[in-house]
């Protein structure tokens, strides 16, 4: 594990001079996917980077947010599940708070993660039963009241019922936030609706790793390589402060997007890569 996580953060680091490249040269190359959401050249770049080296490093299906999900994936023990580029928004707006995410999952679990943040330089793994690191460094969650928070989601009023307790810190990506986490910049991340599988696997095993409490939304497990890639939300951090935030959560409920999953499976939105 040790030789391939090694590995792996050496492609991760070479997806991540790729996005720099591109955010250095200003050739942004904005597109809207079907959903509206935002994708530029840089998560393109980045994703055929990713899935070149690391399927040629190990075979295993391929979860990626910029790959069409064929289901192929589904009859693997091993999967790659990948953001090429999470934070694309920051990293449009030119805020330093977007990351790339690689994890490898065996029978539904991840047992290797790597998060790297390119503009800082910052990377951060773990391995199951390895620990978790920051470059190179042990990492362990830290009790707190510091809450690391979407800023779409605090836009939204979805923290209003933490304010009064916590400390909000707006961050960029969701990998990042768990990673932080992990390394004691912040006690406790959440986020009270779906969330695709690539948005959080990666980082829920640091966390894991680095002595904190991992789950859905709702004090689920995680499980990866599902048939329908989302899991219902993310809660992580320091046990302490994954308890106070669960009580909260139960307490308030969750965020009405969560209705998706109520959905039939035939109307839910899939991964796509067609561009408006």
């Amino acid at each position: 594990m040790n030789q391939i996580l090694q590995e792996v953060r050496e492609v991760v680091r070479a997806a991540g001079r790729v996005i720099e490249h591109i955010r250095d040269s200003g050739n942004v190359d904005t597109q809207r996917k079907a959903d509206d959401s935002p994708v530029t050249r840089a998560d393109r770049e980045a994703d055929e980077l990713l899935r070149q080296r690391l399927t040629g490093l190990l075979r295993a299906g391929w979860l990626s947010e910029e790959t069409a999900d064929d289901g192929s994936r589904l009859s693997e023990e091993r999967l790659w599940v990948v953001d090429p580029l999470d934070g694309t928004r920051e990293f449009i707006e030119g805020i330093a708070e977007f990351s790339i995410a690689v994890a490898l999952v065996e029978h539904g679990e991840p047992v290797l993660g790597v998060v790297h943040n390119p503009a800082s330089g910052d990377m951060f793994w773990a391995g199951r039963g390895m620990g978790a690191f920051r470059n190179g460094a042990p990492i362990a969650v830290k009790e707190g009241a510091s809450l690391l928070t979407s800023r779409s989601e605090l836009a939204r009023g979805e923290f209003e019922a933490f304010a009064e307790d916590w400390k909000l810190i707006p961050v960029g990506s969701i990998q990042l936030k768990l990673a932080l986490v992990a390394a004691a910049e912040g006690a406790l991340t959440l986020s009270r609706g779906p969330k695709h599988e690539w948005d959080v696997c990666a980082g829920a095993l640091i966390v894991s790793e680095a002595g904190g409490s991992v789950s859905d939304v709702f004090g689920g497990p995680l499980g990866f390589n599902q048939p329908f890639p989302k899991v219902k939300g993310i809660l992580a951090g320091a046990p302490g402060a994954y308890s106070r935030g669960l009580q909260r959560v139960k307490a308030i409920g969750v965020s009405d997007r969560m209705n998706e999953f109520n959905e039939p499976r035939a109307q839910r939105p899939v991964a796509k890569r067609d561009f408006k």
